[in-house]
């Protein structure tokens, strides 16, 4: 079974647990993710399956929404609930609305962002979070992201024992840690905080409302009916300008052959579908002008 698995990750799992159940289920090694959630974040996390594991990076690069939560009052050492307190001031003049819609519409655009300690990031070949887990601060050189729309949530504001919550939806590019995102909005207001809740609202074109859980997976299992919950290949990058071409040609693609370029593809990088399949991405050859050579094999001579 070829395609993409929107899945919802609950809250306490991993995404490499979800990877793992998911090749328990769908009887395939063939499993991954395209997108790593930490373990207390819930939310829209697409599954590859079988060929479909060759167009995670189609999926993984696309932008992502968020609905998160900002504590005002304590920041951690993990940025988030889970952590150990690093510092904290306690809130006491007024913060409204219009305060935080200000500080937040300053995140939105192209920005860097410094990576933060616990994150699976490798340095010299180890996880940042392997660091951190010794007490060892490594440098992290900062990362190029975008901040495409960020917005407060209407009535989320919450004080609390000298604490200020509240909600906000953004969305982003690939690489972008909401939970430094958060200590950063926190600063701009003058406290220390860290992100006390999240959860991805969409990842690419899929969206909480296209997705099932391992419980919805395991009941489809029982009947059988397992291929309802996947989305095919041709589908799920249907955001790809495509081609769609006959029997002769396809079985060239099928082979991976270089191929004269298509006039009324203007794109340098494109889909080739045959029978609504998609059998690869194609880009412009570096070397060959008016030629095309494949990017990603999306199907084999065998299929």
């Amino acid at each position: 079974m070829d395609g993409l698995l929107p899945l919802f990750k609950e809250k306490g799992m991993t995404s490499h647990d979800c990877v793992m159940k998911i090749r328990r289920i769908f009887e395939t090694k063939r499993v991954g993710h395209t997108g790593t959630l930490d373990p207390d974040v819930e939310g829209v996390l697409p599954i590859c399956l079988g060929k479909a594991t060759k167009a995670a990076d189609y999926i993984t690069l696309l932008p992502k929404q968020y609905e998160a939560e900002i504590t005002l009052g304590f920041a951690t050492d993990t940025e988030d609930a889970s952590g150990i307190i690093t510092s904290s001031k306690a809130v006491k003049e007024d913060i409204d609305a219009s305060s935080i819609q200000k500080v937040l519409e300053g995140f939105q655009g192209r920005q860097q962002q410094v990576p933060p300690m616990y994150s699976a990031l490798k340095v010299k070949g180890r996880k940042l979070y392997e660091y951190a887990r010794e007490g060892i601060e490594v440098k992290r050189e900062p990362r190029p992201i975008e901040v495409y729309d960020i917005s407060y949530l209407e009535e989320s504001l919450k004080v609390k024992e000298r604490l200020v919550t509240f909600r906000f939806k953004v969305s982003c590019s690939k690489g972008t840690y909401i939970r430094t995102l958060s200590v950063d909005i926190g600063k701009r207001l003058g406290y220390p905080a860290h992100m006390s809740d999240l959860i991805r609202t969409s990842s690419g074109p899929f969206q909480l409302t296209h997705c099932v859980t391992l419980a919805e997976l395991n009941q489809l299992k029982e009947f059988g009916e397992l291929e309802r919950a996947v989305i095919p290949i041709a589908e799920a990058l249907s955001y790809l300008p495509y081609i769609e071409i006959g029997e002769e040609l396809a079985e060239k693609v099928k082979n991976g052959a270089v191929l004269p370029a298509f006039p009324e593809v203007k794109e340098p990088m494109f889909m080739i579908l045959y029978n609504k399949k998609a059998l690869a991405v194609y880009e412009e050859h570096p070397n060959k002008p008016g030629r095309i050579k494949p990017k990603t094999m999306l199907i084999s001579e065998s299929s």
